[in-house]
């Protein structure tokens, strides 16, 4: 309850967050959020497909050696929570554009919160432009990811989580 408690405290006032018990329509302000634990299988399987195979994420020492406290997870892969939170909501979003700034590794096993706040909507054709500020949180307020994402969406009816797991 606690962790709940932090999550809201940070948001600002005018978002509303879903409960999912109903389609609503999204609006500047509202926030998306996803969590999810990044496992050793997750990074094998990023690495194989990517094929970035740094040492950070495979070598705890050589994680060590290079400052951080253990095998890091691939920054990429903890990124790839923001489309996944746009097209879980609405399929058939297209993911135009994203900017990162990777502030603080993300270690196997931390659960990540993912976080997207609509921060301008237009109708552009029958079509909706969305930009959208995106963060990544672990341990309740730390921030690991900041940047700003922008996405065409077919419609603003925010819909119940599509589970891609």
């Amino acid at each position: 309850m606690m962790f709940i408690k932090s999550l809201l405290s940070r948001t600002v006032p005018y978002a509303r967050c879903f409960s999912w018990t109903a389609p609503s329509v999204l609006q500047t302000g509202d926030i998306l959020r996803q969590t999810r634990v990044f496992s050793n299988e997750d990074v094998i399987e990023y690495s194989k497909v990517s094929h970035d195979s740094n040492p950070l994420h495979f070598d705890a020492e050589s994680a060590r050696n290079a400052g951080f406290e253990d095998r890091v997870v691939h920054g990429m892969l903890v990124a790839a929570l923001f489309p996944r939170i746009i097209a879980s909501h609405f399929p058939g979003a297209v993911y135009v554009s994203q900017s990162l700034h990777f502030k603080s590794p993300v270690y196997i096993g931390e659960e990540v919160l993912g976080e997207v706040q609509a921060i301008s909507i237009r109708e552009n054709k029958k079509r909706y432009i969305a930009k959208f500020a995106t963060k990544c949180f672990k341990k309740g307020d730390l921030l690991i990811i900041d940047g700003e994402a922008m996405a065409i969406l077919p419609t603003l009816a925010v819909e119940k989580i599509h589970q891609m797991d």
